[in-house]
């Protein structure tokens, strides 16, 4: 944690709606005139497109079926934890980006699927990872010490299938037989390094769908925000202020003392309410800090 440079980080699994959340904070920060430093998760992968393929292969004809982009072994894990702790220190740092689609390796006439360069970071107020890995500690690296606001987008684990499902299949073509054994292949890594994030997030946002969601596998939609509530757990209450959430968001109630549910077509306005005054007070800490 640092006041002079402050981190916030979105940690969550593929498929459950961190790019949303994303959204919600580059709006905040559009709004409230904060500029900061967007690092998307993906491009701390260790191989582009081509090569995590090879890699999938070596790994199947060597007997190993749980090779992921979850794990160590398909991630740059210590370039990461160097990105926030540099950053941490003195606002800078090296990143670079991911380029999904045509569209996003257009401006660099390079191929989809591919990295660009590492690149210092720009001068900016604070630096915003969204990915899978914001909150990871292991053996030898510890990057959840670093986020200043570390909150976890945890749907249930169908609905997050669900979300998974219906994203490979219509936007990248891939069949349920695809999707089923990328989830089963993901899953060891699954367990051991995007779960127990859950447990280091200040504040952590899980979707619960309130219909039947018993076969992800055969279901038709992802249910709607109005088929849903929102499970948000405090790791530390102290100071947020519940009677003021509870009457701005129409239908929500306290389940523990740390726990506020909301309606699901409230999700973003609840972000809104508790996200807006926690990043004034990280931008404003920083100015103090650096005597502006």
């Amino acid at each position: 944690m640092s006041a002079k440079h402050p981190i916030i980080a979105i940690t969550g699994s593929s498929g459950a709606g961190t790019t949303s959340v994303t959204r919600t904070f580059e709006a905040i920060f559009r709004r409230e005139k904060v500029d900061a430093a967007v690092i998307e998760g993906d491009a701390f992968h260790r191989y582009d497109r081509k090569a995590m393929r090879e890699k999938l292969a070596e790994a199947e004809a060597d007997g190993n079926r749980n090779f992921s982009h979850f794990g160590h072994e398909g991630n740059l894990f210590e370039e990461l934890e160097a990105l926030f702790r540099d950053y941490a220190e003195s606002g800078t740092g090296k990143s670079r980006k991911y380029l999904h689609d045509a569209n996003e390796a257009a401006p660099y006439q390079q191929e989809p699927g591919t990295f660009t360069p590492w690149e210092n970071l720009p001068g900016s107020e604070l630096l915003f990872y969204e990915g899978l890995h914001g909150g990871v500690t292991t053996d030898t690296v510890d990057i959840a010490r670093y986020p200043d606001l570390l909150i976890g987008v945890v749907p249930v684990i169908n609905l997050e299938w669900i979300q998974k499902l219906h994203r490979d299949k219509n936007m990248r073509g891939y069949s349920t037989e695809a999707v089923t054994d990328v989830i089963l292949r993901r899953m060891p890594d699954y367990v051991h390094y995007i779960c127990p994030q859950f447990t280091r997030t200040h504040i952590n946002f899980q979707r619960v769908p309130v219909v039947d969601t018993s076969d992800p596998f055969i279901a038709r939609t992802i249910p709607t925000a109005d088929e849903s509530i929102v499970v948000i757990r405090f790791a530390n209450p102290a100071g947020i202020d519940f009677p003021y959430l509870l009457s701005m968001l129409h239908d929500s109630w306290m389940s523990r003392a740390n726990t506020l549910v909301v309606p699901g077509g409230k999700m973003e306005l609840a972000m809104q309410l508790i996200f807006t005054p926690m990043i004034l007070r990280l931008v404003e800490r920083r100015r103090k800090a650096l005597g502006q």
